[in-house]
């Protein structure tokens, strides 16, 4: 009885409480890179969007997992990730994604605070199916600056300049993460591996195509000889 009362609570937290869980690595398919651990959702997750970007954000938990142009994507262990899912379907993305450059890494002291650079942020909670039915129209019709202001009250957009500065800033900062740099050296020691692979592999693809020549061609005198010896046993037997 104990254990079916403490299974019942077990699988009551599991469908309250999103929580993020370490599976066994899978590998992605062709390239040999692991894929990130699954966050588990008893439902869709909610979205906010951040001010001065169309990128939205799961601000429930600690993974960053955000949205952005019809895709999902989640950064881990230096490297990147897409999906069209939240949940699933994760493929290695060989870049960073251009918009995460615009993402101000101090979003989540805001968001706790309700407060974005000393402006009171009433940011507007989005549900799973209001951004798929409408993120495409918010940004063609550049919805949150122009109607919302992303709800920062008394709200003034960035330079052009000082946004361009900022960018650049962050993706230093970002070069120099330890992650980072690991998956930048594993990245070029692939690349040396393959360099020093090549011309052994080409060598064996030509060795490949000579053997069935080397098979089939033999000396005209060889040939010649031969052929004799066949005319020969085909004539007529001997009658003593």
């Amino acid at each position: 009885m104990k254990k079916l009362l403490l299974g019942t609570i077990l699988l009551a937290l599991a469908i309250v409480v999103p929580v993020p869980t370490m599976a066994g690595v899978d590998v992605s398919i062709g390239i040999g890179i692991p894929l990130p651990p699954p966050v588990v959702f008893a439902a869709p997750p909610e979205v906010i969007v951040l001010p001065d970007t169309y990128v939205y954000v799961v601000p429930d938990i600690e993974v960053d997992l955000f949205f952005w142009n019809g895709w999902w994507w989640r950064p881990w262990e230096g490297r990147w990730y897409r999906s069209r899912y939240y949940n699933r379907g994760w493929v290695y993305y060989n870049r960073v994604p251009s918009f995460y450059f615009d993402v101000d890494p101090g979003w989540r002291g805001y968001y706790r605070e309700h407060n974005w650079h000393g402006h009171r942020w009433n940011y507007e909670r989005i549900p799973d199916q209001r951004r798929r039915q409408n993120w495409k129209s918010w940004h063609n019709n550049r919805y949150w600056e122009r109607q919302r202001t992303w709800g920062v009250q008394s709200y003034k957009p960035q330079p052009q300049q000082q946004r361009q500065e900022l960018r650049h800033q962050r993706q230093e900062q970002y070069q120099q993460r330890p992650e980072v740099q690991r998956h930048q050296q594993q990245i070029q020691e692939q690349q040396r591996q393959r360099q020093v692979q090549k011309p052994q592999v080409q060598q064996q693809r030509q060795k490949q195509k000579q053997q069935p020549q080397q098979q089939h061609s033999q000396p005209r005198g060889q040939q010649h000889q031969g052929k004799s010896q066949h005319q020969k046993s085909q004539g007529k037997p001997d009658m003593r």
